[in-house]
């Protein structure tokens, strides 16, 4: 670029300085922000396009001192480079209208022949944004790699915790009362892990089409439930019929997060607006913390009437365990989880905010498909007590819980450590009637072990566990036949499941 100002402005040997008016016209049609600069530092004319860059409430005049444009951040660094003979190319920050942030720009300084100087200033924030989100993106996979680990050992902890309780009722209902609380306490810390998973994006879903208008509408009854009679809630459908393939359980867990987020903003007054909409893109959009990407969407966005997000919070509020209510109990994964399940879905989440006014905007992909009703429950076999079925699980007391429910339940179990070892089980002629295994274990996993029994045994009914799901959405494994079964889970829920899976596949 440097190069080029310098053919248009004439080389600097030249007798006869450009006329004003040229330099004028050049600075005009230059497409980057640009000023004429005097030998002190002044403005001496800026361009439109710096202009359109800092915002009309960021005061460009004549006399102007150049510095003053600069973020005070990079201020000191930026007078030095002026006051160099030939300054290289230097990367600094502009200050902008309030409500912005610095303005990151990649600054040239051109001497012309007659004293003064041009300085280039190339917007580098579409540039950094790219970086800034590969670099959350690679935080975002640790953050995912650590919570699935996490999922998968809590998981498991919880199910044995769930399993014995289940149990210990069973065998006296006595104690039922007393044991209720550990249940519970079971349960409040699934709920938590799947949390996790939601904000890492890795969270097992079932996504189905679903007409935006319908889904909100079912919702209503639980959002006045959650708001209460102090906060107005009004819905108002403008999706015209548009389609959304969703998991409709993670899409209700959206709307009862940012409602619950809303009320604890409002102070338990005040009013909600839920309200749907479309939205084309011809191009990418920016905007917090999702840019849109170019296509037709279905549009969800959910407004309150609260004192609005202040400008230096606003930009955290998505971050896991970021909160300003930790006082009163607040974990920071509402907003999290809401941002992950959005992603996951393949949407984007707009965020704007103002005293009075705060709008999350969700935008989804627009499907074409007709709506899908919510699967019939599968009528249990009258064939299946009795049945063989090999167990593997590389977690003991979970193994050996399911265990004593499934042959309570009248089936015979052998039992796996690992995947290594029920593959050669089964190379050595043992064959189960079905396969019930983890997926994350140590060796050959479950989805491995799946498809290597798969290849000796291809009708074999296949039931794989996991408090991490990643693995097995990626590896698609549903289009198998296999069936997923999440974590934790009670034994009787694993017991239900085999009582219903077929004889064999393909039967």
């Amino acid at each position: 670029m440097t190069s080029g100002i310098r053919s248009l402005l004439g080389p600097p040997a030249r007798a006869e300085a450009p006329g004003e008016a040229g330099l004028a016209a050049l600075l005009e049609a230059l497409p980057s922000g640009a000023a004429l600069l005097d030998a002190g530092g002044s403005l001496l004319r800026a361009n439109p396009a710096l202009r359109a860059m800092l915002g009309p409430a960021v005061p460009i005049r004549p006399g102007t001192d150049a510095l003053s444009l600069v973020d005070p951040a990079t201020r000191e660094s930026v007078g030095a480079w002026l006051e160099a003979p030939v300054p290289p190319p230097l990367e600094a920050a502009l200050v902008a209208e309030e409500g912005r942030g610095p303005i990151p720009v990649l600054l040239r300084l051109v001497p012309l022949p007659d004293g003064t100087r041009a300085l280039l200033a190339e917007d580098l924030s579409e540039r950094t944004r790219r970086r800034e989100e590969a670099e959350a993106d690679g935080r975002l996979r640790a953050i995912g790699g650590l919570a699935g680990g996490i999922a998968h050992d809590v998981n498991n902890l919880l199910s044995i915790i769930l399993g014995a309780t289940d149990a210990a009722i069973l065998a006296t209902p006595a104690a039922r009362e007393e044991l209720r609380p550990a249940q519970d306490a079971a349960a409040r810390g699934a709920a938590l892990v799947r949390r996790l998973l939601a904000f890492a994006r890795c969270q097992h879903l079932e996504p189905r089409v679903l007409d935006l208008d319908e889904a909100v509408s079912a919702a209503t009854p639980m959002l006045r439930s959650l708001l209460g009679p102090a906060i107005a809630l009004e819905i108002r459908p403008g999706a015209l019929g548009r389609r959304v393939r969703v998991d409709p359980v993670q899409l209700d867990q959206v709307l009862l997060n940012l409602a619950a987020n809303a009320r604890n903003a409002m102070g338990g007054a005040g009013a909600l607006t839920v309200a749907t909409d479309t939205a084309l893109a011809l191009r990418e959009e920016p905007g917090y913390p999702d840019p849109l990407p170019p296509g037709r969407w279905a549009v969800l966005e959910v407004t309150d009437t609260g004192p609005g997000i202040p400008p230096d919070i606003l930009p955290r509020i998505v971050e896991p365990f970021f909160t300003t209510r930790a006082a009163e109990g607040g974990t920071g994964l509402g907003l999290a989880t809401v941002h992950g399940i959005v992603r996951q879905s393949g949407g984007a989440l707009r965020i704007e905010s103002r005293p009075g006014l705060t709008r999350f905007r969700i935008h989804l992909p627009r499907h074409e498909g007709e709506p899908e009703s919510s699967p019939s429950p599968e009528p249990a076999s009258t064939a299946t007590s009795g049945r063989h079925i090999l167990l593997v699980d590389d977690e003991a007391p979970l193994r050996r819980l399911a265990a004593v429910a499934l042959e309570r339940a009248g089936h015979q179990v052998t039992q796996a450590e690992d995947g290594d070892t029920a593959l050669e089980m089964i190379e050595d002629g043992l064959r189960p009637a079905a396969l019930v295994s983890d997926i994350t274990m140590p060796g050959l996993d479950g989805v491995a072990l799946a498809r290597a029994t798969r290849a000796i045994l291809p009708h074999m009914p296949v039931v794989l566990v996991s408090g991490y799901a990643e693995a097995a959405l990626g590896q698609e494994m549903g289009r198998e036949g296999v069936v997923f079964l999440p974590k934790p889970y009670r034994p009787a829920q694993l017991v239900a499941l085999v009582s219903r899976l077929p004889e064999r596949l393909g039967a």
